[in-house]
């Protein structure tokens, strides 16, 4: 026979674990991924080469990040790297982008990931070319 204890003890935990539940439910998720950092050299005349590493924690065959793109502040696009399968097993991972031309007006480039199902967003890199 439970005791009124019991029975409080019992239904404290149910509250508590739907609560627990509820509460990883309406978490935000991550919606982009971020770019934890990046690397650039000088590749010939206006040209640069960026060593890019990206983490997307929900990585799943299904929606994963899918590329990256390199972009002056004012949102010019110099260069873009599509990545054709996700990388679950390696996270955060690093690829590369060579022969990215910008031009010698630009100083420093924003570097941006892609999300498959929500496109760009997420943390950005700034990163300021060599030689500038």
């Amino acid at each position: 026979m439970l005791t009124h204890l019991r029975i409080f003890t019992i239904l404290a935990i149910g509250i508590i674990t739907l609560a627990g539940d509820a509460l990883a439910e309406n978490a935000p998720q991550q919606r982009y991924p971020d770019v934890i950092s990046a690397e650039v050299r000088a590749t010939g005349d206006d040209s640069f080469g960026f060593d890019v590493t990206l983490s997307s924690p929900y990585d799943t065959p299904q929606r994963y990040a899918d590329a990256f793109r390199v972009m002056g502040k004012d949102g010019t696009l110099y260069g873009e790297r599509i990545l054709l399968h996700d990388h679950a097993a390696e996270q955060p991972f690093t690829r590369s982008l060579h022969a990215v031309k910008v031009p010698k007006s630009v100083a420093t480039v924003v570097i941006q990931g892609r999300d498959q199902r929500f496109g760009y967003g997420g943390k950005t890199v700034e990163v300021a070319l060599p030689g500038r």
